[in-house]
């Protein structure tokens, strides 16, 4: 039975992967780099500020820290799943703009392989792309002609994963997490001149299939019978991505064209070293307050072929999860109210006018809830998640951007794995 329902499960999850690996986002600041980054946090993880390296929980599957999969109950088997609604304003000078987008955020499910050994198989996006602007300008020396350049681009990169937790000790437990990353990116300009001619489109195409690995630790010391504090830990390791990138020109007069100078250059993209560390305190089973800090070492990181063109980001976040009871006839006391707030600085370096300059610093807040779906024995929650996300350029003139998040997902949370007995 237990090899059944880990196979069907694992077909959903691949069947999923396949419908849902195209992730929608709309950003012109996705136009650099390999877009928008995805952290790996699940709903519940993002209603608490995108926090997670000290988090240990039964109830959702924590992908943030592999070392976290040790806490999963022996007769229950986990199976997560989210999606987001997104609304963003861009505001640059007296121009504005406004787009909505949904996207599939990720799956995965958790099981306990031996008392100290937990698993979980998931599916999360790496990071997506999704632009289209246009700007237009005088050409010099003539004050009759003006170029129209239109900026396109669209794709993502996603990770199928599986994981282990292996607890060393009652209070110490290690993880990791191996994925398979892969995807294309796909990045276009077309300019246009005003009195006719030949368009011209210069395209860049790129395909990734690597891999992605990371390390966690978690350590939990107990100060009395009401009160512990866990540390967290975690290493991504970063290196040049295996990818082939495909550039070129193209010249059109709308019914023919002609391609000049297409190369292909083999891995010219990296992914960091990543570094996060994580305090969280819990009272009893009722409250749960945690901070995080991250570091990822975009320094150096290959973009283009070229090491120059990011720096390092941080990010600082801060979320705290409320139960009033966990047992009650009143369903509302049943509720996690969950609240959480991040800074983080881009790693982006943006070219302008022979100038590089800082990509936009970004804050955000999030409150959310779960909410219980307790049928018979089952444990499965409903979480909700509202977030307002503000990006603030480094240059005044420059785009700004607030983004609106209404994130929902869903756990199954079921004792499978539970010897029923009848008197």
């Amino acid at each position: 039975m237990l090899s059944k329902k880990i196979l069907v499960g694992s077909w959903l999850l691949a069947s999923s992967t396949m419908v849902c690996a195209q992730i929608s986002t709309n950003s012109p600041y996705t136009r650099y780099g390999l877009g928008d980054m995805f952290d790996q946090s699940f709903t519940n993880n993002a209603a608490m500020g995108g926090v997670g390296y000290a988090l240990r929980t039964s109830e959702h599957i924590n992908a943030m820290n592999p070392a976290s999969y040790t806490a999963v109950d022996s007769l229950s088997f986990i199976f997560d799943a989210g999606m987001s609604l997104k609304s963003s304003n861009f505001q640059e000078g007296k121009y504005k703009a406004n787009a909505k987008n949904s996207s599939f955020d990720y799956i995965g499910m958790q099981f306990r392989l031996h008392p100290r050994l937990g698993m979980t198989i998931g599916y999360t996006p790496f990071s997506t792309v999704g632009y289209n602007f246009t700007r237009s300008k005088e050409i010099e020396n003539s004050s009759d002609v003006t170029i129209s350049n239109n900026f396109y681009g669209d794709g993502g990169l996603q990770q199928i994963f599986g994981g282990l937790g292996f607890k060393i000790l009652d209070n110490l437990s290690i993880g990791a997490n191996i994925g398979y990353l892969y995807g294309k990116l796909n990045y276009q300009t077309t300019a246009t001149l005003s009195n006719g001619g030949d368009q011209t489109i210069t395209y860049n195409t790129l395909s990734i299939s690597s891999y992605n690995a990371s390390f966690g630790l978690q350590y939990t010391q107990p100060i009395n019978k009401q009160n512990e504090l866990t540390l967290g830990l975690t290493y991504s390791l970063g290196h040049t991505l295996n990818g082939h990138d495909t550039q070129g020109t193209q010249i059109t007069n709308g019914s023919n064209y002609s391609v000049v100078n297409q190369e292909q250059i083999n891995d010219s993209y990296g992914i960091p070293h990543i570094y996060g560390g994580g305090l969280a305190w819990k009272y009893k089973k009722n409250l749960t307050v945690e901070a995080d800090y991250t570091l990822q070492k975009w320094s150096g990181v290959k973009y283009n072929n070229r090491t120059d063109l990011y720096q390092d980001r941080s990010k600082v976040a801060i979320g705290a999860e409320f139960l009033p009871k966990e047992f009650g006839r009143n369903y509302f006391t049943r509720i996690r109210y969950r609240a959480g707030f991040y800074y983080a600085n881009s790693n982006l370096q943006i070219p302008v006018s022979q100038n590089m300059i800082d990509g936009p610093k970004e804050y955000g807040v999030s409150v959310g809830l779960g909410l219980p779906l307790k049928l018979y024995q089952r444990n499965s929650v409903l979480s909700i998640t509202g977030q307002y996300i503000h990006a603030t350029p480094s240059v005044s003139d420059m785009l700004s951007e607030n983004r609106f998040v209404l994130k929902i997902g869903l756990t199954f949370n079921e004792h499978w794995f539970m010897k029923w007995r009848v008197n």
